[in-house]
């Protein structure tokens, strides 16, 4: 990555050529430079490529049976609530629902302003401690779900994503759209061979436009990989294969009983009203202190 002397030279560059009396003769060129400068300057004050644009977020549920599946429910609905706020829009891609209304996997895009560069520190596992719904002794019982950002990226080929190295698989639509897209075989899988990253997408009409979403969303995925590789190699750390939904890994914990609090344990930011933050979607708290670490 460049440093920061490198930067400030090419946008002086830039900035330089834009005041030049030829500099839009050539339109496509110039808006190139344009888009150019903003990305330099993003770079410059720490933002990265896609931190101004939409994202798309996956909730998986991890240990604990129908209790994690309800635990994906609580979290779906409180990023719901959350995107609301915001003035967002989000729209599901794909879920698998059991028959308690719970998700054992939700994926939905997001779409607005910020929206990557604002969730994208909500990525990994979260934790719930409460009296089980599911148990007839309502016992104590810990959950635990993976919540996955990665950033809306329009155009896979500006990315390390390369077409030889993506597998397809179709099916049929299981979600809405009637019964003639049932019919066809509209629902696609695409695989990072080298990674074996997967993505699942059924909710558009056609297979054309499942495959080219699944083509977005992993380059999403693998950009988001680089990126977490990269910053485990700079701490020293070995890079992870996969993360393990499991005690011991989570970022932060709700905890409905025997007392209430959500606490992260990276920043230690503890709020003790529950129902704010799973129901109301109040996670303003914990954004701000993970931005300032």
């Amino acid at each position: 990555m460049k440093n920061k002397e490198e930067i400030k030279k090419k946008i002086e560059n830039i900035e330089k050529a834009m005041v030049a009396p030829d500099f839009w003769f050539d339109k496509n060129r110039a808006q190139e430079m344009i888009r150019e400068l903003q990305d330099l300057k993003d770079k410059l004050e720490g933002v990265g490529k896609y931190d101004k644009e939409g994202a798309v977020l996956s909730v998986l549920a991890g240990a604990g049976g129908d209790d994690a599946e309800d635990f994906a429910r609580m979290l779906y609905g409180m990023y719901e609530k959350f995107v609301q706020k915001k003035g967002w829009t989000m729209s599901v891609l794909h879920k698998n629902e059991n028959d308690r209304g719970g998700y054992r996997n939700i994926t939905a895009e997001i779409s607005g302003k910020n929206v990557y560069g604002t969730l994208k520190n909500e990525s990994g596992v979260h934790r719930l401690v409460r009296l089980s719904p599911f148990n007839a002794k309502s016992q104590r019982h810990t959950s635990f779900a993976l919540i996955e950002v990665v950033p809306k990226i329009e155009k896979p080929s500006d990315t390390e994503l390369r077409d030889d190295d993506v597998k397809f698989e179709f099916a049929r639509s299981s979600g809405p759209g009637g019964q003639n897209v049932n019919k066809r075989e509209t629902a696609v899988r695409a695989v990072h061979i080298p990674t074996n990253i997967s993505v699942h997408v059924e909710e558009e009409r056609t297979q054309e436009r499942n495959r080219q979403k699944a083509l977005e969303i992993l380059a999403g995925k693998l950009y988001h990989k680089i990126e977490e590789d990269r910053k485990r190699e700079i701490a020293g750390l070995s890079i992870s294969k996969t993360t393990q939904i499991e005690w011991g890994s989570q970022i932060r914990s709700y905890v409905l009983h025997p007392y209430k609090m959500v606490k992260d344990h990276r920043t230690n930011v503890e709020i003790r009203d529950t129902e704010a933050v799973l129901e109301d979607g109040e996670l303003d708290e914990f954004i701000e202190a993970e931005r300032e670490l």
